[in-house]
């Protein structure tokens, strides 16, 4: 953990919380490696469920363009890779085997709407906004949004979304798709834990297999997926999970889950 991540371990849920808030969480390079660096951790200690959501009043301001051209002006822009470092994080939300939830507390623009647009589900907070913001200067957007936008909203709507660069309400993101519930702000964490709660008590092995399956889906013909959902369920059969789901069945009680 690092001073710019806040890492709360709550059971088998692990918070992560951006914590540039001055800033609006912007996304500058040390913020990046650190979550990165987090994301790492996450996957290698077996996190059964990860929510992301940001310290202050914003989720995540997007690219930190104060550190963009500060360092322009020094003539060294060549050597900030930037994009590179972003792309890389956003790969590795978006393939985290664990489910991940945006826990979206306010703001996000550009980057900081691909990140969330990059894990599994979008709670967000009724004063929540949302842009894609890079037309509006002039760019294009460069941290994933042209490959997640059109397959959560359809192509008509993120092209709109992203040629106007509109600022959208909470309701506007949720009815065109971006997000999965909106709550008012004092009931967003409960709400999110709750439902981060529910799947890091379950059956991890059979749903990390699902999410990989979903995410692959639509690279792989209906005969070659189920190929894919066979070898899962072989590897499914033979966890403890599994073993305890048959016996709480007989038994006629909720199977208690430990994830392996």
């Amino acid at each position: 953990m690092t001073d710019l991540v806040e890492r709360v371990d709550e059971g088998a849920v692990r918070v992560l919380r951006l914590n540039r808030p001055d800033a609006r969480n912007a996304l500058d390079m040390a913020l990046l490696k650190a979550i990165r660096a987090e994301l790492g951790a996450a996957a290698k200690e077996g996190v059964r469920c990860l929510v992301l959501t940001g310290n202050g009043k914003g989720f995540c301001a997007g690219a930190d363009v104060k550190e963009w051209s500060e360092l322009a002006e020094k003539g060294v822009p060549d050597a900030y890779d930037w994009v590179g470092e972003a792309h890389a994080m956003m790969v590795e939300l978006h393939d985290l085997a664990a489910p991940s939830i945006a826990m979206i507390n306010g703001t996000a623009v550009g980057a900081g709407l691909d990140m969330a647009l990059a894990c599994d589900f979008r709670f967000a907070s009724a004063d929540a906004r949302f842009r894609c913001a890079y037309t509006r200067i002039g760019y294009n957007p460069d941290a994933g949004g042209t490959w997640l936008m059109p397959q959560l909203m359809g192509l008509e709507a993120a092209k709109r979304f992203a040629f106007t660069g509109d600022m959208w309400s909470a309701e506007e993101a949720r009815d065109n798709g971006l997000l999965t519930e909106v709550h008012a702000a004092a009931a967003l964490e409960e709400a999110t834990m709750a439902f981060a709660r529910k799947l890091g008590s379950g059956p991890s092995v059979a749903i990390r297999l699902t999410k990989a399956l979903i995410n692959g889906a639509a690279t792989r013909s209906l005969a070659d997926q189920l190929k894919e959902e066979k070898k899962a369920g072989e590897i499914c059969g033979k966890t403890e999970d599994s073993k305890e789901a048959l016996r709480a069945a007989v038994e006629k009680r909720d199977p208690v889950f430990k994830g392996v």
